[in-house]
C-alpha cells in the first residue's frame, strides 16, 4: 500500500469519526446553483465561492470546459436535482494554456508515461509504445482565456437540453490572488431569457 493510500484512508477515519448530521444532508443542493471549474489542485470552489457540504454541485474537468460530458452532468443537475444558476469558472495559468491538441496527440503516440515540460516546451522523456487513440479526442486546449469561457458559456447557453431560464455565469479565478474576476461577455451570452 502505498503513503497516499495511507494519508487517504487515515483522512477519512478522521472524517467520518465527525460526520454527525452530514447523514441528513438531502441530495438536491440546499443552494441551488453549479459550478463547471478546472480540476487544477490549487482550486478549492468550497473556499472560493463560500460553499458547505451540501450547498452546490462542482463538475471538474481538465480547464473547466463545457465538454459533452460536463452539460451532461449540468442537465442533470437542474432537471433531477433543481440547480436554477450556473457559473463556468476557468483560471489563470491554467495546464490547458500550456499546450495544443497537436502536442498532446504528438507525446500519446511516443509513449504513455508522464511528460515533462521546460523552457522549450513538452517533451516527450519515457519509453514506447505510446498509442495514437488521442488523435479521437479533442483535448479542449486553451488558447485565450476569456474567449474560452465565453465560449463555454455559450455552447452550455445553446444547447437544446438547456433551458432558456437558466443563467449562466462566467469568471476567472486568478490563482495569485484568490479573487473571481467576471468575463462580462460570458455573462451576457449566458443571460437568462
Amino acid at each position: 500500500m502505498s503513503n497516499v493510500v495511507k494519508e487517504v484512508v487515515a483522512a477519512n477515519e478522521s472524517y467520518a469519526a465527525d460526520f454527525g448530521d452530514k447523514a441528513q444532508l438531502p441530495m438536491p443542493p440546499g443552494r441551488r446553483f453549479a459550478i463547471l471549474t478546472c480540476m487544477d489542485a490549487r482550486l478549492d470552489p468550497a473556499k472560493y465561492a463560500g460553499l458547505a457540504e451540501g450547498d452546490a454541485h462542482v463538475i471538474r474537468n481538465a480547464g473547466g470546459r463545457a465538454s459533452d460530458d460536463a452539460i451532461r452532468s449540468l442537465v442533470i443537475s437542474h432537471k433531477l436535482l433543481g440547480t436554477g444558476e450556473w457559473f463556468v469558472i476557468h483560471h489563470t495559468d491554467c495546464g490547458m494554456e500550456t499546450f495544443t491538441d497537436e502536442i498532446m496527440r504528438g507525446l500519446l503516440a511516443s509513449s504513455l508515461e508522464t511528460a515533462t515540460v521546460d523552457e522549450n516546451g513538452w517533451r516527450d522523456t519515457g519509453k514506447g509504445p505510446g498509442s495514437t487513440e488521442g488523435d479521437y479526442i479533442d483535448w479542449l486546449t486553451i488558447a485565450d482565456n476569456a474567449r474560452s469561457v465565453v465560449a463555454d458559456v455559450a455552447r452550455i447557453r445553446n444547447h437544446p437540453l438547456v433551458p432558456a431560464n437558466v443563467p449562466i455565469y462566467g469568471y476567472i479565478y486568478d490563482v495569485r490572488s484568490g479573487r473571481l474576476n467576471e468575463v462580462a461577455d460570458a455573462t451576457a451570452a449566458g443571460k437568462a431569457s
